[in-house]
């Protein structure tokens, strides 16, 4: 998943040398430069070393060993019950359809909930992580490497983006969302900035983008004092009206904060082009033309959450090019 939007990167980097690496040093010997003169020493007993391979025993149960006759119940007995499953155990795939373990096959009308857009082992998208694997595997954001720039700058001269932030998740390029929005208003001097969602969106589960997924069911159990993350007001989808008079009500600053030296405003709205989770409730054209221009004349930011939409699944590469709108932030 990505954010895509301006970015600043700070590089670091830790190199580790020798077969046994000595993590913190002893208070037993001294430390010297080339010209063998002393240049310190130093008192903490801290010390830390990595063994040599082979030389630590291990108990971990390997996963040959664990019974995997029924799926089912490893599910039952070892994974958090968040989500309710269906009673079928797919083992492969080909195009759209699936297999499950009784070799019964299935017409996927799911997709992984809109991520396979290419089908199960499809041959140029396998062969592509395969090449990958084959070359390099995950190094982290310490270094360059050639298929996340490549991938960045395609992003960018195929959509109306300057920089490429890469996440790990949706909710998490909606939390990055989040944060860039409320910097962005506190740099304007705003002090309780909020951002404005539609009700019966999903921006994802962690605390934040659940607050943000304006669907009362999914705040149930996660609130302080009855409240989620403040910061977030919700509008009903599609009705421009309710829009234009929330973001009127946003700008005023009541008047005890105000004379508390704090201000009020709107920091951005984020919204999703087409809502999944609503029900593929499709956003209408004018309403977010009239976001984009509320967002202009305040100072705010127009945000697109295409966690779901995004990436070719309404006909064009980005949703919200559907709508005629440019937004300053898309997620997808």
């Amino acid at each position: 998943m990505m954010l895509v939007h301006r970015s600043t990167v700070l590089a670091a980097l830790l190199a580790l040398s020798g077969t046994n690496c000595n993590a913190f040093s002893s208070s037993t010997h001294q430390n010297q430069n080339n010209n063998n003169r002393i240049i310190g020493t130093t008192t903490t007993q801290l010390h830390s070393t990595i063994p040599a391979p082979g030389s630590v025993t291990s108990s971990l149960t390997p996963p040959s060993s664990i019974d995997s006759t029924s799926t089912s119940d490893l599910f039952d007995t070892r994974v958090q019950k968040t989500y309710g499953r269906y009673p079928i155990t797919f083992v492969s795939g080909s195009g759209s359809t699936l297999t499950d373990e009784n070799g019964k096959t299935y017409l996927d009308f799911v997709s992984g909930i809109a991520t396979c857009a290419l089908g199960h082992n499809n041959p140029s998208l396998t062969k592509a992580v395969c090449d990958q694997m084959g070359k390099l595997h995950h190094v982290s954001n310490l270094y360059y490497t050639p298929g996340q720039g490549l991938l960045a700058a395609w992003l960018c001269e195929n959509s109306c983006a300057d920089k490429a932030f890469f996440c790990n998740s949706g909710a998490e390029s909606n939390e990055a969302a989040i944060k860039l929005a409320r910097k962005h208003a506190n740099d304007r001097g705003i002090t309780d900035p909020v951002i404005i969602t539609a009700e019966q969106s999903f921006h994802g589960r962690t605390l934040a983008t659940v607050t943000a997924t304006a669907q009362p069911k999914y705040h149930k159990g996660f609130t302080y004092g009855g409240e989620m993350v403040r910061g977030f007001k919700y509008t009903p989808y599609n009705d421009l009206d309710a829009l234009e008079k929330l973001v009127d009500e946003i700008n005023v600053t009541p008047e005890e904060d105000a004379k508390a030296g704090r201000k009020r405003g709107v920091a951005a709205i984020m919204l999703e082009p087409l809502q999944g989770e609503g029900g593929i409730v499709p956003g209408k054209r004018e309403y977010f033309e009239l976001a984009r221009k509320l967002c202009d004349d305040n100072g705010a930011l127009l945000m697109c959450d295409e966690v779901q939409v995004g990436m070719g699944r309404s006909g064009s590469l980005w949703g919200h090019e559907q709508l005629g709108v440019e937004p300053d932030v898309f997620t997808s």
